[in-house]
């Protein structure tokens, strides 16, 4: 069974001395893309990625420092910030269950286009929907194509924990059978109701990507024990491919500066 989450806009460069990692499978690719968007002018950066000028200006340098120097890499499991990595929490992990995790996550990247956990990577912003001028830059997806899905083992149940923006890499290429998306649902106090909250959702992926790491979890069967953070599974929202865990009370507001008092 593999884990599939999505990288982050925020990065944050973290090389560790004691610990081993490996160069991306998909290196020689990602260095044609920063090749590539090393030509383009922060202005043309900030009308294909929509951004502010300063973050096009930012973007512009973090091109320019790219590099595979394995002294500056960062292992991915911990180069990348925001409410999915919050809930991760890798620095929890134990040597051995980092060494699990190497095995069994994936990160689906725009640049690196899909990383292991111990992969040493630099920071970087491309997101897997940008568009730039020149092809075949001008649809990521179409640059991919199936090169990130071949990298996946071959038959295991994928559990996917990723946006859509990201997993459509993979969905497209593989036997929609092995695909299981679970949804995080969060009750609304004023109707009682299930309702989607961008934020709790974040968090609960990776929160529920660290269970399975640390449970050594390999039965998709088993996956709706899940309860960390506030949630259950919930049999009558839940299908086969759709499992569905709802929280009463959402219990991983610390895990968020944007949750946080």
């Amino acid at each position: 069974m593999i884990i599939l989450l999505h990288s982050s806009k925020s990065m944050k460069a973290n090389p560790s001395k004691t610990e081993k990692y490996q160069a991306p499978q998909l290196l020689e690719q990602a260095k044609k893309i920063n090749s590539y968007l090393k030509t383009l002018s922060s202005t043309q950066i900030q009308k294909s990625m929509k951004v502010s000028a300063s973050l096009a200006q930012k973007t512009e340098e973090l091109l320019n420092e790219w590099n595979i120097d394995p002294q500056q890499q960062t292992p991915a499991i911990d180069a990348f910030r925001g409410d999915i990595y919050s809930g991760l929490q890798a620095h929890s992990l134990t040597p051995d269950q980092r060494l699990y995790a190497n095995k069994t996550l994936y990160i689906l990247s725009g640049l690196y286009g899909v990383l292991k956990a111990l992969d040493g990577i630099y920071p970087y912003r491309l997101e897997m929907a940008y568009k730039f001028p020149q092809k075949p830059f001008s649809n990521m997806y179409e640059f991919w194509n199936d090169s990130i899905a071949s990298c996946l083992p071959k038959n295991e149940p994928i559990i996917n924990l990723a946006a859509d923006e990201y997993s459509k890499t993979i969905t497209k290429f593989v036997n929609k059978d092995r695909i299981i998306s679970p949804k995080f649902l969060t009750i609304n106090p004023k109707n009682g109701e299930p309702k989607f909250v961008v934020v709790h959702a974040k968090i609960a992926r990776g929160a529920f990507a660290n269970w399975l790491i640390k449970s050594e979890q390999n039965d998709p069967k088993k996956i709706n024990t899940f309860n960390k953070i506030g949630y259950q599974y919930s049999k009558t929202l839940s299908t086969p491919d759709i499992p569905t865990f709802v929280c009463q009370e959402f219990q991983g507001t610390g895990l968020s500066v944007k949750l946080r008092p």
